[in-house]
């Protein structure tokens, strides 16, 4: 697992069950997320698209067939997240 503490980092592609961002920012980065663990804190996100993978994948498509969720070329191009732990 990569740790990234107090960066801003740019144009990178990460898989988000390898990487833990503390105090980070992203511009136009690649995240690739398949339904595993991941760590959040103060992150923020700018012009980053994410690409789901496998269990996350089929998840959002069941969520968007069912109208739980939006179009996801409706969703903020800037984002910032606080403390997110999966439990």
């Amino acid at each position: 697992m990569r740790i990234y503490e107090d960066k801003s980092l740019s144009d990178q592609s990460f898989v988000l069950e390898e990487s833990v961002f503390m105090r980070c920012t992203l511009k136009n980065c690649d995240l690739f997320y398949s339904g595993g663990d991941f760590e959040f804190v103060e992150l923020k996100l700018d012009n980053c698209r994410f690409h789901f993978r496998g269990p996350a994948k089929n998840t959002q498509m069941l969520c968007l067939t069912l109208g739980m969720l939006r179009d996801p070329s409706q969703l903020p191009k800037q984002v910032t997240m606080s403390s997110q732990k999966p439990n």
